[in-house]
């Protein structure tokens, strides 16, 4: 089946999955993630991409970004991408791929879902039963998010601004967000989108996409086998 083309609209939310080739590890310690940080941060100020959220796991990451310049997803995931493999060839003498060929990625409708995504990306490590509490996890965006570090990564959204008037109020509101239980549909639908390459939003917005970016938005159905 072929792959549908990429739609990035400036100024609209994504969320970008990119994952070790054949799930294997593309991080075998702190220093590693520490120099994926620093790629990232390198790449995302020349290609004018926001970083709102990530998180780093043993073999792949998620980022929730917003696309500011013409091809700011594409370019800054190349340049990381090829930075980094260079590193890690370099630090562990091996050749040959670290990441799976293709990164995945779908836009967001952010006044509905950008929230529950950030969320959903920051709840990564808690899923995996490697701490209990995301705070207890350094590679992610909530320390920023809902505790108030300042990580020069970070770029605070619209939709996490509006959570209050001040800093304080927003770190609370934020935290009270990982309270509740997060919704399995919910989840299944963050899921679906970003590894089909699908618009994450309400009926109507994934139309309004579709008609924007001439693709599909909205899965196949099969026909009688």
């Amino acid at each position: 089946m072929a792959r549908l083309r990429r739609y990035c609209p400036l100024g609209v939310p994504q969320h970008v999955i990119q994952r070790g080739n054949n799930r294997s590890a593309c991080f075998a310690e702190n220093r590693d993630m520490a120099a994926y940080a620093r790629f990232l941060l390198e790449a995302a100020v020349k290609h004018s991409l926001s970083i709102h959220g990530w998180v780093f796991m043993t073999n792949h990451v998620h980022l929730l970004v917003t696309p500011e310049g013409d091809h700011s997803v594409s370019r800054s995931m190349q340049s990381l991408g090829r930075r980094y493999v260079r590193y890690f060839n370099h630090k562990y003498q091996r050749t040959g791929t670290l990441f799976e060929g293709r990164f995945k990625s779908c836009i967001i409708q952010e006044s509905a879902y950008f929230l529950a995504c950030l969320r959903y990306i920051e709840l990564n490590p808690v899923r995996a039963g490697i701490v209990k509490d995301p705070a207890d996890y350094v590679w992610s965006s909530y320390r920023a998010n809902g505790l108030g570090h300042s990580i020069q990564l970070w770029s605070p959204h619209r939709q996490y601004m509006a959570l209050g008037s001040s800093n304080i109020e927003r770190q609370k509101r934020y935290r009270a967000l990982f309270e509740s239980h997060v919704d399995e549909k919910l989840l299944a639908d963050i899921r679906q989108s970003v590894n089909q390459g699908l618009a994450l939003g309400s009926e109507k917005f994934r139309r309004e996409i579709e008609q924007l970016g001439g693709r599909r938005q909205r899965l196949l159905k099969r026909g009688p086998r």
